[in-house]
């Protein structure tokens, strides 16, 4: 699970980022509301969407709207520490002290607190418990009721 969700994180934060960047930057405009990030949260919806409906095609369907959520947390946790290490490991590699790591550390605690987290947060949860919410309703629909077999006569 947590490959995947690392997975999921490399293709959205390179490929949907790439994809969206294509659409034109609102010009001094300092809103998250501009076409650009839109379209970036619209396709990665999508993406970890197809991404949460991959990993629960092998799960059991009767537990799939849990199996969602803990996919989502699993998948918020990995993008979180993902950029934990990046950010210390690219401040690491600038300066080459660690000291310089040290001193960087408590803006990690803003970043946790920023709106945009909570905009990841729900990108990851949101479509895997759609995906896990649809998949067991699917599997909860009546079967239709076996047929008699006809006589041989």
């Amino acid at each position: 699970m947590i490959l995947i969700a690392f997975l999921g994180n490399y293709v959205v934060n390179n490929i949907v980022a790439a994809l969206a960047s294509l659409v034109p930057a609102t010009p001094g405009s300092t809103s998250m509301l501009t076409p650009q990030y839109i379209t970036f949260v619209i396709l990665a919806a999508i993406v970890l969407g197809i991404i949460a409906w991959w990993y629960l095609m092998r799960m059991s369907r009767a537990g799939a709207l849990m199996q969602g959520l803990i996919f989502g947390i699993v998948g918020f946790v990995v993008s979180v520490a993902t950029a934990f290490t990046t950010g210390v490991a690219g401040v690491l590699l600038q300066t080459g002290s660690l000291a310089q790591v040290v001193a960087v550390l408590p803006n990690f605690g803003p970043y946790i607190l920023n709106k945009t987290t909570l905009i990841l947060l729900g990108l990851w949860i949101v479509p895997a418990l759609l995906i896990g919410w649809l998949m067991q309703m699917r599997m909860k629909a009546p079967a239709s009721a076996p047929s008699m077999p006809r006589p041989m006569i």
